[in-house]
């Protein structure tokens, strides 16, 4: 039975040898503050130092959650690490336009290039500051990425007057967003 041998010597035996089962995971560690910080104006920094590889940045960027007490943890299945934020996570960097008014949807592109289209699940919103506000978009469980300069003139360039009298805002997917009153921006 030349097929059994062939078999006995690929299957390990029942008992002793082979590889032990692993052991579970252990419980999520919360890890000190190892110098983790993005600035106001997307740059992720590790130890004062910006970090230059933009691969990653977006590892660590979708590892990114937001706590209820409003702080950052990059979130691995076995820690958290505290990651301090200036501003907002991300920066909208790109907008890009499909159909007019209100069939038109507006996607934006992210500086660590997450893509989404603003309405009812990515809205957008203004963020009021003492000068004004800040323009963001909802990129997901809470992170917001703030429109750049350029990104919100063009964003302001599509403003329309909603009938009923709600103001100045934009469409896009279908939803009505009205632009803060007063004057400000980013």
């Amino acid at each position: 039975m030349p097929d059994r041998n062939k078999r006995d010597a690929v299957v390990a035996p029942e008992k002793g040898g082979g590889k032990r089962p692993s052991a579970p995971l252990p419980k999520l560690n919360l890890c000190g503050d190892i110098g983790l910080k993005i600035g106001r104006d997307g740059t992720w920094n590790y130890q004062g130092g910006p970090i230059g590889r933009k691969g990653l940045v977006k590892l660590f960027a979708s590892v990114l959650r937001l706590e209820g007490d409003g702080s950052y943890y990059l979130v691995t299945p076995v820690e958290k690490v505290p990651i301090a934020v200036e501003a907002m996570p991300f920066v909208a960097v790109e907008m890009v336009r499909e159909g007019s008014g209100e069939s038109q949807d507006l996607s934006f592109r992210s500086n660590v290039d997450d893509v989404v289209m603003a309405g009812p699940e990515h809205p957008l919103g203004f963020e009021p500051e003492p000068q004004g506000f800040t323009p963001f978009v909802l990129v997901r469980d809470g992170l917001k990425a703030r429109l750049a300069r350029p990104v919100y003139y063009e964003l302001a360039a599509l403003a329309t007057e909603r009938a009923g009298g709600e103001g100045l805002g934009v469409w896009s997917g279908g939803q009505f967003f009205p632009f803060p009153s007063g004057d400000g921006g980013d």
